[in-house]
């Protein structure tokens, strides 16, 4: 099960105006809690006034050997508003210490020999510098084709460590950018990376059939126009890996559930179990969490996933899901945060 500690920061590293990366020290005991495969994410939280506040950020360090990691470095975007990234931006000092949970996530690359390619918006560049980083290390046969697109060079994250990378793979990691508000002097025009760009571009690119695996990260128009691109360009589903980092509510609204009158909710969590009723609007995790506060969370949102939990008996509909690959969903497992019970009795289970 997931589990929180407090971690020292070893570094705070300016990446541009409104972003920075934090380096988070693992000590030895730690390190076994703390390995993760490249592309995984990281809860932190804090509380104010009486309030916890969890947000997820993608681990961008290479994935660790067999003993465990010694440090963490993840990247933080400041959200207008944000509770955390405002204080992550403004307040956290090399010193500090920080809750973070275990690592968790799917979106995730298993090393192996082939070609790969990857789509990336503004801060979706973070879990794929850990995916590239990794890949290319470890199998040296591997290629990568890293398509990234943000608004200006000033505003591009980690910009000096994938220049590094291709520095150190320059025949086996292939680099386009693309800037939406500012023109380079050399490369393709400026522009935003829509559908119909891109099911122009990728084939000039690459054999976009022959990638072995695709990974989308960044904001859900980005993805979902990418998804649809490789879709016409022939990719199947099963290839592409999808990690959303903003999605607009206005672009997918929650639905109106229709609850029974009474319902309750069964949760077998860490080994343990109980019953609890669920309380008029509550979704499944809300009630579990009234019970049992270490219930698995970050983002309540539907897009980190790390409530996922698999749906034994009962009935739910989630308001909406940018976490689960529908093989996933098909084999039963749903979003605690986002599913309201449709049947009197639902029964879950976070361990499986």
């Amino acid at each position: 099960m997931a589990r929180f500690h407090a971690l020292r920061v070893v570094a705070v590293d300016r990446l541009t105006d409104d972003s920075v990366a934090l380096t988070l020290a693992v000590p030895p005991e730690l390190r076994q809690d703390y390995r993760h495969a490249p592309g995984q994410h990281l809860a932190l939280r804090r509380t104010v006034d009486g309030r916890e506040i969890r947000r997820t950020y993608s681990i961008c360090s290479p994935a660790p050997d067999a003993e465990g990691p010694r440090e963490l470095r993840v990247g933080v975007r400041l959200v207008e508003g944000g509770a955390f990234s405002t204080y992550a931006l403004k307040e956290i000092n090399v010193g500090d210490e920080v809750e973070v949970m275990t690592p968790a996530g799917r979106f995730t690359l298993r090393p192996a020999p082939g070609r790969y390619a990857a789509i990336v918006g503004g801060s979706g560049i973070t879990p794929v510098l850990s995916i590239v980083s990794t890949l290319l290390e470890r199998e040296p046969t591997a290629r990568f084709c890293l398509i990234r697109g943000d608004r200006t060079t000033a505003s591009t994250m980690f910009l000096d460590e994938v220049a590094d990378l291709k520095d150190r793979y320059p025949e086996r990691l292939q680099l386009v950018t693309v800037l939406s508000r500012e023109e380079q002097q050399a490369g393709l025009p400026s522009g935003r990376l829509d559908r119909e760009r891109l099911a122009s571009l990728l084939p000039a690119l690459l054999p976009v059939t022959e990638v072995a695996e695709w990974f989308l990260c960044g904001p859900f128009g980005l993805v979902q126009g990418a998804e649809q691109a490789l879709r016409e360009l022939g990719v199947p589903r099963a290839r592409i890996h999808e990690e959303i980092f903003h999605v607009d509510s206005a672009a997918a609204p929650a639905r109106p559930v229709p609850a029974p009158a009474h319902s309750t909710v069964t949760a077998r969590l860490d080994g343990r179990g109980g019953t609890w009723p669920v309380e008029d609007g509550e979704s499944l995790l809300e009630t579990v969490l009234r019970n049992r506060p270490d219930a698995p969370y970050a983002c309540k949102g539907g897009v980190c996933g790390t409530c996922r939990a698999f749906l034994v008996s009962g009935e739910v509909r989630m308001d909406r899901n940018f976490a689960l690959e529908k093989e996933e969903t098909e084999a039963g497992y749903v979003l605690a945060c986002q599913s309201h019970p449709v049947t009197e009795k639902v029964e879950l289970d976070f361990d499986r």
